[in-house]
């Protein structure tokens, strides 16, 4: 890339560093914004039942193409960086990639199949393009001042966290209350403010991030240099390689097996929800009793396995040791986010349908003060940051500084218009007529009642007869005693209100594409004020918050004396992880195995808050030592690769997560909820150890690399 003087960056500062960072933070900010605000939508989406607007589709079906979205966004970035590096420089593939994602969101909030695969296809292929190429710019600003790198990417790493936990309040917020397109779109419509703010002020950076003279190789950074050096002395001496071998390039069969194994596990991956969604299965054969699917992927992991071995062996001792350890961590990494990303999966799924998320009385206050509260003063801060650098950037950048500034209006409108729906919510007493069926169940000849919403569309039976029942219906409406209103069934209990507008579309949909009408009829028998039902997706906004509250302590920990090592780190993290899962474990111990009609017991929403402050805990444990180490370790030559194998690795644990809690209902049925969050708690838990364990091994093959 070409360079560019760090005395004109530092002309124009904003908490000491250039105002061009900031622009990047905000970029960032809306681009994590409109991915963690879609992310805490798809599954609660995909699963809720068409009276709720959703699809209805299985726990599993979701989960399936859940994993494989997460997997592929950690997959693109390798051939978005290098297409960047190598062609178009970084400043066009952000752009190029935030587009991708507009439209990709657009196409999610047409719900429709057909556009939410082309949605999520554009999300993925926009993502890679997008991701890598922020921080590299970030990177090559700071490169003569390498001492200000790490509180560069402190800043801008607070910018990600900003976005994610506004993007998961409102986008969720906005999905689950009022509408999942208006949930979908939301991400979009801040997803293309993000692309344009950028556009407008992409001069404040030089030439950082140009596209790169023709056929020049991008050039390492100094500390980079000597680095390369030293290994090649390290290579040159090593018996294990040829005299004219010591750079150990890449042979062709290096080449055709990693090509081999990329192509293979790409197929897998997109196979999956295939095959369990649309019934299009691409691996449908077997060879030897396995299926397809697991020959193929067993067959491109032992491709891929022999081809990281093969490159190890050829380095010269200290180099070879080194990488092995990255594999190590990367092996740890697997299971770590295997397990954290259940986030957006089977944690939501038992926000949504197992969690007590009504607060009423001294909660409901408490709730609002705290809710109020952890709103406003993150935005209020973003917000003085935002005014800083208008105050540096306003007269050379006024169309990207006055798209930022609407974007901010637009998200305190959203954020007053919230508080006040809260302050505005009350519970209805409602009552309405269920129907009764008695079947003989013919293992022990006993009568067996259920009991089931009597809908517009039921047909009663001879034997069936009708019951009042009640409920409590939570919105922010003004209803009378005596009103009628219409309700529908939520999927794992309990009852959703329908406003007559949205009661006539539902209707008319669902006669339109022949299916019958869940709508209930209800009437209003009591009125109780000063309740609300916090939102399933609101529990993802914890991470987030418990992040910016405790990393400056891990970070004076990391500073310290009391520093551990990466291998302690590694295991801490996952120690602490499975601490969360054990939370879940113990709190859903209380959860029956219940079928269809059955009453569904809810447990305390604190297991939720427990869950996810242990599990920032061991996320801030874990996150310093990954691409830390891989960059201290890998050879230059090899850093690109092996930035692959740990995006491999991370993608991995992400279509693990999806797996894995795709056997959720599965392991409830058999066993118990709490059975499945204890298999979460048991492997961090065993995995953390072990890593303990191997702490002085690990150190060993670091020669000295803290």
């Amino acid at each position: 890339m070409q360079g560019n003087s760090t005395d004109n960056f530092f002309e124009s500062k904003v908490l000491g560093h250039p105002a061009g960072l900031f622009v990047l933070f905000f970029t960032e900010m809306w681009e994590r914004f409109s991915y963690y605000g879609m992310r805490a939508l798809l599954v609660l989406f995909l699963i809720s039942s068409p009276g709720l607007g959703g699809w209805d589709w299985t726990s599993g079906q979701a989960l399936s193409l859940y994993g494989t979205y997460t997997s592929m966004v950690y997959l693109t970035p390798i051939l978005g960086g290098y297409i960047a590096d190598r062609l178009i420089g970084y400043r066009k593939a952000v752009v190029i990639g935030a587009l991708l994602m507009t439209f990709g969101h657009a196409a999610m909030a047409l719900e429709n199949e057909l556009a939410l695969y082309l949605g999520i296809a554009l999300l993925i292929f926009g993502n890679g393009f997008f991701k890598p190429n922020m921080t590299s710019i970030i990177s090559h600003m700071y490169k003569d001042v390498p001492e200000k790198k790490d509180g560069a990417y402190t800043i801008f790493y607070m910018g990600v966290n900003a976005g994610a936990f506004l993007g998961i309040m409102l986008c969720g917020y906005i999905g689950e209350s009022v509408s999942w397109s208006y949930g979908f779109g939301l991400a979009g419509i801040f997803m293309l403010l993000g692309m344009f703010q950028f556009m407008f002020a992409q001069k404040i950076l030089g030439n950082v991030g140009l596209a790169p003279e023709k056929g020049k190789v991008p050039e390492l950074e100094p500390q980079e240099e000597k680095k390369e050096s030293d290994e090649i002395l390290d290579e040159a001496n090593s018996p294990k390689l040829d005299k004219g071998d010591k750079f150990n390039p890449f042979t062709m069969v290096d080449k055709i097996l990693m090509w081999t194994a990329a192509v293979i596990a790409v197929v897998w991956i997109i196979n999956d929800p295939l095959s369990k969604i649309g019934g299009l299965n691409v691996l449908n054969f077997n060879v030897g009793g396995m299926s397809g699917a697991s020959f193929s992927i067993g067959i491109a992991f032992i491709l891929f396995i022999f081809l990281l071995v093969s490159r190890i062996v050829r380095y010269g001792t200290v180099v070879r040791d080194k990488m092995i350890v990255v594999a190590i961590f990367a092996f740890f990494t697997v299971f770590f986010w295997a397990s954290f990303e259940q986030a957006g999966g089977s944690m939501t799924i038992f926000a949504a349908g197992f969690t007590d998320r009504v607060m009423s009385g001294g909660y409901y206050t408490m709730f609002i003060i705290l809710d109020v509260i952890i709103t406003i003063v993150p935005i209020a801060i973003i917000t003085w940051v935002l005014v800083m650098l208008f105050k540096q950037t306003i007269k050379k950048y006024f169309l990207s500084n006055l798209i930022l500034g609407l974007s901010f209006l637009f998200i305190w409108a959203i954020v007053i218009w919230k508080i006040d729906r809260n302050l505005a919510s009350n519970a209805y007493v409602a009552a309405y007529q269920s129907v009764g069926s008695i079947e003989i169940n013919e293992e022990t000849g006993a009568a067996d009642t259920t009991f089931a919403p009597m809908m517009e569309s039921t047909e009663l039976a001879a034997t069936d007869f009708v019951v009042l029942d009640s409920t409590t219906i939570i919105e922010p409406i003004d209803l009378k005693l005596g009103q009628a209103f219409k309700i529908v069934p939520k999927k794992r209990g309990g009852f959703a209100f329908k406003s007559p507008e949205a009661a006539i579309k539902y209707k008319d949909d669902q006669v339109l594409n022949g299916k019958p009408s869940e709508l209930v009829e209800a009437t209003v028998t009591r009125i109780k004020e000063n309740e609300v039902e916090i939102p399933a997706t609101w529990f993802g906004i914890l991470n987030s918050l418990f992040i910016i509250m405790f990393a400056p302590l891990f970070s004076k920990w990391w500073e310290s004396k009391y520093n551990p090592s990466g291998p302690v780190k590694y295991g801490l993290g996952l120690i602490l992880l499975g601490i969360g899962f054990g939370a879940l474990a113990w709190g859903s111990a209380g959860i029956e195995n219940v079928g269809p009609g059955g009453e569904i017991v809810l447990v305390s929403s604190m297991w939720l808050v427990f869950a996810y402050l242990f599990h920032t805990l061991g996320e801030l444990c874990l996150s310093p030592v990954g691409l830390s180490y891989v960059s201290k370790l890998v050879p230059g030559r090899m850093i690109a690769f092996m930035f692959g194998v740990w995006y491999l690795a991370v993608a991995i644990g992400n279509k693990l997560a999806g797996s894995m809690g795709e056997m959720v209902e599965e392991i409830q049925a058999e066993y118990s909820l709490s059975t499945f969050f204890l298999i979460f708690t048991l492997i961090p838990i065993g995995m953390g150890l072990f890593a303990i364990i191997i702490n002085p091994v690990i150190k060993k093959f670091m020669h000295g690399v803290k």
